[in-house]
């Protein structure tokens, strides 16, 4: 299917039952020159297959939103939090993209200062961030200016239809509101790396959805 859509790197999401599935999902990877661009959440068994077949994919996880007094003291619990997971990545040569899923760990200002601390005090430059838009509806208004703000630590930038009120969430690109000119904001900005579509559509066929945002792009960069 990825070959037929011209898709040469995957991020790959699972649930418990896929586990057993890894290392076929690996080597079929492989066999079709797929690259395994990324890997969500972690698993013990994905990282044992990491290191047996020489993968460094980006390792992506959830930002916690912490309960504390002040900001200050917010970003140090949520980077602590996150030590053990920073240590692992830096030893398995990935690197770790923090990303943005609701609350306060998924606000663009405060996944930098979460960087920007592991950074400076963990050494760990291996960290980024990896932005989703159809989990920033609620920075439409504000996007050039939190673009610019995350731009020097993001890894991946997840592309989305976007309406008013996330109706709905998940949306084909180029039947929303918004997503060309956010689309002309990213390339304003200057960014650069790698850009995501998603199959996130549990009604619609994964070929059928990929296809779709495929073409939708298209049409936004026409």
């Amino acid at each position: 299917m990825l070959k037929r859509l011209g898709i040469k790197r995957v991020a790959y999401d699972w649930r418990a039952q896929h586990v057993k599935e890894f290392e076929e999902e690996i080597l079929q990877y492989k066999k079709h020159g797929l690259e395994f661009f990324a890997f969500w959440s972690v698993h013990e068994a994905a990282f044992a297959l990491f290191e047996k077949h020489k993968l460094h994919p980006q390792i992506w996880l959830t930002v916690p939103s912490p309960k504390a007094d002040s900001q200050e003291a917010r970003v140090t619990a949520a980077a602590k939090a996150l030590l053990p997971l920073v240590e692992r990545t830096k030893k398995l040569d990935c690197k770790l993209g923090l990303y943005n899923h609701g609350g306060w760990g998924g606000e663009p200002e405060n996944l930098v200062a979460v960087c920007k601390y592991l950074h400076q005090h963990h050494k760990a430059k291996h960290v980024g961030i990896v932005y989703n838009m159809h989990h920033g509806h609620g920075h439409i208004a504000e996007f050039e200016k939190s673009l610019r703000q995350m731009k020097p630590y993001l890894l991946c930038l997840n592309l989305n239809g976007m309406n008013d009120g996330a109706k709905p969430k998940i949306l084909q690109l180029g039947r929303g509101q918004h997503e060309a000119a956010m689309i002309a904001i990213i390339r304003n900005v200057g960014y650069a790396g790698p850009i995501g579509i998603l199959d996130h559509r549990i009604d619609t066929d994964a070929e059928v959805a990929l296809q779709e945002n495929l073409e939708g792009l298209k049409k936004i960069l026409k």
